[in-house]
């Protein structure tokens, strides 16, 4: 590859982190993935180019030089970030499959799982954010897009409002079982501040059944960082390292980190169970290995964990 392709294409990355912080990020590597042939990709997301600088330049640089540019700098997070996109798709479209009448998306970023994934006409979704954030995502979306009429924008100021009062207000319905998810966030924020996320949704779902996905970032990154990679990751502490710095750099600090026995605790405190715990490792052949792209253990990013947990309410 030549070498100012390479140059123009980290400039881009390093780019897509000064603007709309961390969620033009996660933007950009749902658009990397699409950019794959379709038998050879994991995920789908026609909109996420729209929420990514130089866009047309990644395109014309493709989906296999892109991933490879990633492997050379942090291996693995970009399928980790995959895989995080994919299990939640999942767990939404199963759950909703299965009767879940509601979809509550926290700290919605510019997700677009309401406009990309096939829900029932009947699921309400609420997207919950700063209101700045979802003026600046509704103007970057297509004008014509599915399901808008069952979208609801819910602007929160976490410093000032209630989670709970906020949703209630915008027509969030206690009678109904609801699939709630907090993707990517839960490093960003206070542990206190988590703990009154979990507190809110425990009271919205005293009378139907929910199920509650949430990402958080193993502490064990700072204890013993090879812990949190695949066995042969080179240099685990200096892929930490850039990480950290990465996030700090755009305002957006790693502020709390957990052990999974702390955030089982903190479900159990507020009536929910924890049923799953994923990482890379257990998602690698779930979703590369059929497309032909299993990674080798020496390429696993372990840091971050999928849990799913749920409550649930019993009729009498």
């Amino acid at each position: 590859m030549n070498s100012k392709v390479l140059d123009a294409s980290i400039d881009i990355a390093k780019s897509s982190f000064k603007k709309d912080g961390t969620a033009q990020g996660v933007a950009k590597q749902r658009m990397i993935e699409t950019l794959a042939k379709p038998e050879n990709r994991v995920i789908n997301d026609p909109y996420a180019e729209n929420f990514t600088q130089g866009s047309g330049f990644l395109k014309l640089i493709g989906h296999k030089t892109l991933v490879w540019i990633t492997k050379k700098i942090v291996p693995g997070f970009h399928e980790h970030m995959v895989s995080r996109t994919k299990f939640i798709d999942d767990l939404v479209k199963d759950s909703v499959n299965g009767g879940t009448e509601q979809y509550v998306i926290l700290g919605a970023g510019y997700d677009t799982r309401a406009h990309r994934l096939d829900l029932r006409n009947a699921t309400k979704v609420f997207e919950v954010d700063q209101a700045d954030v979802q003026k600046r995502k509704r103007s970057m979306l297509p004008k014509e897009l599915s399901n808008l009429e069952n979208i609801t924008y819910v602007d929160v100021d976490f410093n000032h409002q209630s989670l709970k009062d906020r949703l209630l207000e915008a027509g969030f319905d206690q009678s109904k079982s609801t699939v709630f998810t907090l993707e990517g966030v839960s490093q960003y924020v206070t542990k206190k501040a988590l703990e009154k996320t979990i507190k809110d949704l425990s009271e919205l779902s005293q009378k139907a059944n929910a199920i509650f996905y949430i990402s958080y970032v193993n502490d064990l990154i700072h204890k013993n960082p090879k812990a949190c990679f695949g066995k042969g990751y080179l240099n685990p502490e200096k892929k930490i390292d850039l990480i950290l710095k990465g996030v700090a750099k755009v305002g957006e600090p790693w502020i709390s980190l957990y052990k999974e026995k702390e955030i089982e605790k903190m479900l159990f405190k507020y009536g929910f169970s924890l049923r799953d715990n994923k990482t890379l490792s257990d998602l690698n052949s779930l979703y590369f290995s059929p497309v032909g792209r299993e990674l080798d253990e020496n390429q696993i990013f372990n840091l971050e964990h999928s849990a799913v947990a749920e409550k649930l309410v019993i009729v009498s």
